[in-house]
């Protein structure tokens, strides 16, 4: 008997060599096939009537074949099989070229439908046929009718798949359990699992094949929606240390900042600090333009939790942020009675009031000893926070006395498993986290990927922030943009120049017209800018290579950095003034706005200039969108619009169909479908009233690894 879980082999008509093939589009199991849904429809449902056709026009028509005949060409290189074919009203020549095999399995008195186009030439009338199927017992399978097309590879075409479904679908269907409780079905006026099964393959018309699709469109999200409302109340189940407002500290703090906290960075703060009053873990994501001042808010927070003797842990994706972080919090900081570590891959750093405003290096173990013990108040660094015992450790893991408070920087840069190891219970407990993004996230994004998490926003940049002038630069203009970019070198300023690529791959026919480091590099010191200092930087490089070409940018020792876009995130130079990217058709919106965010970062008027060779209308709305928008929120709605969701942390990756993925655009949509998920869960968290829902929920979670 055949069920979801039957390897796709033993499904009949298919075998070892096809379920190959299948695998190529991972489909291993009959259940993968079922689920493997349309790209879009042809509607081939409007059979005309032969006498009705019309010259140039593409055409479906249906008759018997009153004569067939094979010739070939003159000069004997081509086959041409003529057929015509007669219905109550009229007959029509049909003609395919160089498909022999047709007058083999086509006869007289065959009945088929055939789609093509009435052409003429030299005023000899005949429709030129694309494709044909045999009509048995009066219907066809793929002709006459709305016809799914599927996502292709070699040797599986939407015929052999809509042709292994024909056989299989109503068997499997008739056992498949309705996952959605029915008064979801109802309020939302979806159509149940079975009949949305059958009409997403075989729609009876366009309109079933789209209520098909709003169903799937719906479950998807519903499922996402339904596992953050899950997760958000199983994590008010857990406990943390409940950590009061020390209000005369935080006062101090605030009162000490050399500069005035914006409105929306004081808001923050506060509803940080009020999660972390509660008995349950706080689970906040803390989001906010490049300089819109997130780490100051953090730094608020963690001064709060350690005088309430807890302790706080930061984890950044790289260790030039991690050095970052550790000079703003020593800058911050260094006033208090508070010790601060960073511990990365390769350097483990101190500081103490006992060294006079100063750090020292000291060993793993040191470092590790001083945590545990609680000496510690305060440890930033990498993912080598979370790594395995090492040599460098003595093979131990890092152990904290007693842990209040994890940040996590960037944090859809780090897995599941990453931030599970970090807010490991301690003590029964588990620490208060707070994530930081500076990818803003469209709102209808937030409502579903990050749903468990609480929100806050900082829109509001700080004060006396110069904006950076942003230019869509032609190729003609291109010595023009060099010319200014030595003027402002000449006024003592640095260039950031970003390319695509590392080097040129001979494999991609886009590779002489993409610009890649290495070819630029050359291109500018040996023929733009000859009497200037300048290097380059990319992924391949060693770590300590990487450092070292930053520290001499930022100690101005060369003039023009050309990089990949290792420099989205985390580099910080004040004097460079300029950003010239090549190729920025190749980028989304995000993370150009990425790249623009690392100039403006001084007193000095700072420019972006953007290089493109595409003349493609959805490249000119982006680019233009950037010269427009200085604001990283509406440009993540505009990048949603153009570019869809799937560009977001990895939202391609899960592998739902492409119009739910359309769908997570639609933020009122979206929201109605969270309120019924809410609602579900607050009613029944563990789900007991729905077991099909929750077993469908979890195979959900687990194949689109949800956070």
């Amino acid at each position: 008997m055949l069920t979801f879980s039957t390897p796709i082999a033993e499904v009949p008509r298919i075998g070892p060599i096809h379920a190959k093939r299948f695998k190529n589009l991972k489909i291993n199991t009959l259940g993968d096939l079922i689920f493997y849904f349309p790209k879009y429809y042809q509607d081939y449902s409007n059979i005309r009537n032969i006498a009705d056709v019309k010259i140039n026009e593409e055409i479906c028509v249906k008759g018997k074949i009153i004569d067939i005949e094979e010739e070939k060409s003159w000069k004997k290189k081509m086959t041409i099989t003529k057929a015509v074919i007669q219905d109550e009203t009229a007959a029509v020549q049909i003609v395919w070229f160089n498909q022999s095999y047709i007058a083999k399995n086509l006869k007289k008195g065959d009945e088929i439908i055939a789609v093509g186009k009435m052409v003429i030439s030299k005023n000899y009338l005949y429709m030129s046929s694309t494709s044909f199927e045999k009509v048995n017992e009066g219907e066809g399978l793929h002709l006459g009718k709305v016809s799914a097309v599927y996502g292709e590879t070699r040797g599986v075409t939407s015929r052999w798949i809509r042709y292994i479904l024909s056989a299989t679908i109503n068997q499997i269907t008739s056992r498949l359990p309705e996952t959605l409780p029915d008064e979801v079905i109802k309020k939302h006026d979806l159509l149940p699992l079975k009949e949305a099964v059958h009409q997403i393959h075989f729609p009876a018309s366009l309109e079933m094949a789209e209520k098909a699709q709003m169903r799937f469109c719906f479950e998807n999200i519903f499922m996402i929606t339904l596992f953050s409302a899950k997760k958000k109340i199983e994590n008010e189940q857990e406990t943390a240390p409940a950590i009061p407002i020390n209000e005369v500290a935080v006062k101090r703090f605030l009162d000490n900042l050399p500069f005035d906290m914006t409105k929306d960075q004081e808001k923050s703060g506060w509803q940080v600090l009020k999660d972390m009053t509660k008995s349950y873990p706080m689970n906040r994501l803390l989001q906010g333009d490049v300089g819109s001042g997130k780490t100051v808010v953090s730094v608020m927070a963690a001064i709060n939790t350690i005088k309430n003797k807890s302790q706080v842990v930061l984890m950044a994706p790289t260790e030039i942020l991690a050095k970052q972080h550790f000079k703003t919090f020593f800058e911050l900081l260094k006033d208090y009675n508070i010790n601060i570590g960073l511990l990365t891959g390769k350097e483990d750093k101190y500081y103490s009031k006992k060294l006079k405003s100063d750090t020292i290096e000291i060993s793993r173990t040191k470092m590790m000893e001083k945590t545990e013990n609680g000496e510690i108040d305060i440890l930033i660094g990498t993912h080598a926070l979370i790594a395995p015992g090492t040599k460098k450790s003595k093979g131990a893991r890092i152990l904290f006395n007693n842990l209040g408070l994890v940040v996590v920087d960037e944090q859809h840069r780090f897995g599941v498993k990453q931030r599970a190891s970090l807010c490991k219970k301690q003590k029964d407990k588990i620490p208060h986290l707070l994530s930081m993004t500076a990818t803003p996230i469209p709102r209808s994004l937030a409502l579903t990927i990050w749903g468990d998490l609480d929100l806050s926003t900082i829109l509001e940049m700080p004060k006396g922030r110069k904006t950076i002038i942003t230019e869509i630069v032609t190729e003609l203009e291109r010595q023009k943009t060099y010319n200014f970019i030595r003027k402002e070198i000449e006024k003592g300023r640095q260039i950031f120049v970003i390319c695509p690529r590392i080097e040129a791959n001979e494999k991609e026919n886009l590779a002489a017209e993409m610009k890649n480091v290495k070819d630029e590099y050359e291109r500018l010191s040996e023929r733009i800018f000859p009497d200037l200092k300048i290097e380059m930087l990319h992924g391949k490089m060693t770590p300590k290579e990487k450092e070292k070409i930053m520290k001499d940018f930022k100690l101005k020792k060369f003039n023009i950095l050309v990089s990949t876009s290792v420099i989205e995130v985390g580099i910080d130079i004040p004097n460079a003034s300029v950003i010239m990217i090549e190729g920025a058709d190749r980028f989304g919106l995000a993370q150009l706005h990425q790249f623009r965010g690392r100039v403006g970062r001084g007193e000095h008027q700072s420019y972006c200039f953007l290089f493109t060779d595409s003349n493609s209308k959805k490249t000119g709305q982006r680019l233009q969108a950037m010269k427009k928008y200085d604001s990283g929120f509406k440009l993540s709605e505009m990048d949603l619009k153009i570019r869809g969701p799937g560009d977001f942390f990895g939202v391609k990756q899960w592998g739902i169909p492409d119009f739910a993925m359309n769908a997570l655009k639609d933020a009122k949509k979206i929201e109605e479908i969270k309120e019924t998920a809410d609602e579900i869960i607050e009613d029944d968290p563990s789900l007991k009233k729905y077991p099909n829902l929750k077993k469908r929920l979890e195979v959900f979670a687990e194949k689109i690894h949800l956070e």
